[in-house]
């Protein structure tokens, strides 16, 4: 797997990141894909060719291994890391949509006409639903996955001994030996420590984003000074005051005029 492709791709999201999205992807990149590239798939690199029986059976090894290992770690972690960082890129497609729209808005209009937006990557509308579901999607990817990790070796911790019974072919009961058991068990507990602490990042860049946008709310709701006439028609046709002040138009005091030779701005 190229994980400097999916490390060029995601670095980009930290343009449109708060503080905990940009701590969160550091602690992605150093403490789970370098930890994974680095150390992890060593470790666990042996997998079934060093999972001893005592037994000469021929199959007896392979089905009691697949029997305890259903997914070897190392794949799962790998699954686990390109589902997290993935809905990442839900943000970076809906900037790109952003400046796309905003191109041809400007095309059409002209460059004196005014911006659909500010900012394309400031976090208003629709972006901040996109990111709002990007990070409630890594929540519930993490959890499932911590949840099946759990599951399937009954714990996180690594046997020594494991025992095959009643399992074809095996003839009786089977004692079997997994290589190197305390490393791995050592491991497994740091994947799963750092997946911990993603997950609270997670959980307070949700609470940050929710807490901002109510505070915008309440300071939007806050009675203002009502502006003058003139700021009004200006606001209701930016385009065409733009153009006024680059002499291309002459000024219009029709004000239904004004209404009629505005666009409607839609900003997603």
């Amino acid at each position: 797997m190229d994980w400097k492709t999916l490390q060029g791709l995601l670095s980009g999201v930290n343009k449109y990141s708060t503080a905990f999205g940009r701590i969160w992807l550091s602690v992605v990149f150093v403490f789970r894909v370098l930890v994974y590239v680095v150390a992890a798939e060593r470790v666990w690199g042996d997998e079934q060719k060093d999972f001893d029986c005592n037994t000469k059976q021929p199959g007896c090894t392979n089905v009691c291994y697949d029997y305890f290992f259903p997914i070897s770690n190392i794949r799962l972690w790998a699954l686990q890391l390109i589902f997290v960082t993935c809905p990442s890129l839900l943000v970076i497609l809906h900037v790109a949509y952003r400046e796309e729209r905003e191109r041809r808005h400007r095309q059409k209009h002209g460059d004196q006409c005014a911006k659909l937006y500010s900012n394309t990557g400031k976090k208003h509308g629709g972006l901040w639903w996109t990111y709002l579901f990007s990070l409630i999607f890594k929540l519930i990817i993490e959890f499932l996955f911590l949840y099946v990790l759990h599951t399937l070796w009954h714990g996180f911790g690594m046997p020594r001994l494991v025992q095959c019974v009643s399992v074809s072919p095996c003839p009786n009961t089977v004692d079997c030996y997994i290589a190197r058991p305390t490393e791995k068990k050592v491991f497994t507990y740091f994947m799963v420590g750092a997946s911990a602490v993603c997950i609270v990042l997670t959980i307070c860049e949700i609470c940050y984003l929710i807490f901002h946008r109510i505070l915008r709310g309440l300071h939007k709701d806050k009675p203002t000074r009502s502006l003058p006439s003139s700021s009004s028609r200006a606001s209701t046709c930016r385009c065409h005051h733009k153009l006024v002040e680059a002499g291309e138009l002459g000024p219009n005091p029709d004000d239904d005029t004004l209404q009629a030779s505005a666009p409607k701005l839609t900003p997603v």
